[in-house]
């Protein structure tokens, strides 16, 4: 059996991944446009998103921060773990406010 698939230059392949990843379009919609098989067009996807972290590639929901240093990784998550820290104390505050105010007001005047 012979290997009769066509080979695509590396500018299609570029263009496909940015019309992929700039459309919102499924993939296996944006293959069968093209009229390239849906694996290759997600093997090209995956190589070429590999490639250019940190580039105008990204992820969806990566919320810009591909081209983030690790410094800056490092110090959000330092961020996060204060406020998360904060809002455990905040919800344990309020559960004691709650189990406070739910008690019955006369049984501490016994």
């Amino acid at each position: 059996m012979s290997n009769t698939g066509k080979t695509y230059t590396e500018e299609f392949r570029r263009d496909a991944v940015e019309l992929l990843r700039s459309s919102g379009r499924p993939i296996s919609q944006v293959a069968r446009e093209l009229g390239v098989n849906v694996n290759s067009l997600r093997a090209w996807r995956n190589c070429i998103l590999g490639q250019s972290a940190g580039e105008s590639f990204g992820a969806v929901g990566d919320k810009g921060r591909a081209g983030a240093s690790a410094e800056e990784l490092m110090a959000e998550i330092k961020k996060l773990e204060r406020e998360n820290e904060y809002l455990r104390r905040q919800r344990e505050i309020l559960k004691k406010a709650a189990s406070i105010l739910g008690e019955d007001p006369q049984l501490g005047m016994r």
